[in-house]
Order: structure tokens, then sequence, then C-alpha cells
């Protein structure tokens, strides 16, 4: 009975677990003063993460959890739907 109770949790919870995505952000600024250094990773282009630590000082680095692939949302899944007709 245990044995059966955990192969249907461990099916039921596995359809639900998400897999890791990668960060869609190519550029991290790093900031702060050498003991406290906060790391920032939500830029596009070298030139927006160097506009951010422009005259706070900091450099900007590589996102090393950055892959190039496009991230996919839910929201971009393709949903089908039904036609409406109209009556005439």
């Amino acid at each position: 009975m245990r044995i059966a109770f955990g192969i249907l949790l461990a099916a039921l919870t596995g359809g639900t677990i998400d897999t890791a995505r990668a960060d869609p952000y190519p550029w991290c600024a790093v900031q702060g003063i050498s003991s406290d250094l906060g790391t920032n990773c939500y830029y596009m282009t070298l030139q927006q993460c160097q506009a951010s630590v422009s005259g706070l000082g900091g450099f900007c680095t590589h996102n090393n959890f950055y892959d190039g692939r496009p991230v996919t949302t839910p929201d971009n899944a393709v949903r089908s739907s039904r036609k409406r007709t109209t009556r005439g």
C-alpha cells in the first residue's frame, strides 16, 4: 500500500515540477564597495548596463546564466480557439 501511494504521489507531483530556465538578460552590473557588492542582471545591451553604472561606480560583466535561447512562458504557447461564426 505504501509503495502504491508513493508511486501515485510521485506521478501527481512530477507533472507540476517546472524545469529551470536560463536568464534572458546577457549583461550584469556589479556595483558597490568591494566588501558589499551587488549584482543586477537585467540588461539586454552592454550600453544599458554601462549607463546604469555610470557615475555610481561598478562595472559590467557577461551574465554566466545567459545561454542565448529565447525564454518561453505559458503566454507564448500556441492557443487553439474555435472560429466564431457570424449569422447574417
